[in-house]
């Protein structure tokens, strides 16, 4: 495995343990400043309404896993599909479930490091 899969992959488990921890910080600085996530339903949204939607959900327990499934890097851009699952519990609320593919396009930036650019989110409510 080349260094920038490793990177990548790395960007994913440190995504995954950011989101466990409630470290919203280090999960927008995974993000490129123009970064456009799509889900079902929503028009697309970019970095200040994913933080916003971040915060509206802080003390929720999360829990997931991301498998890799795929990762192809093209020049400076990669894209990697992913199987999701997790789990998310509202302070005094029951547990959500969510279960699906996303479609993420990641950017090598001037810094060297890789950002998620884009992200197809297909994660549907499991029961």
């Amino acid at each position: 495995m080349n260094d920038d899969k490793r990177a990548i992959r790395q960007v994913v488990e440190t995504w995954m343990a950011a989101s466990r921890s409630g470290n919203l910080d280090t999960v927008l600085g995974l993000m490129t400043e123009d970064v456009v996530f799509m889900v079902p339903g929503q028009e697309p949204f970019g970095k200040a309404a994913f933080a916003a939607l971040s915060k509206g959900a802080s003390g929720s327990g999360i829990e997931g896993t991301s498998e890799i499934v795929e990762l192809k890097i093209l020049g400076e851009w990669a894209f990697i599909r992913n199987r999701i699952a997790m789990q998310m519990t509202p302070p005094g609320g029951e547990a959500i479930r969510r279960a699906g593919y996303a479609l993420t396009l990641l950017r090598k930036e001037a810094d060297g490091q890789w950002r998620l650019a884009r992200d197809a989110n297909l994660l549907t409510l499991q029961s």
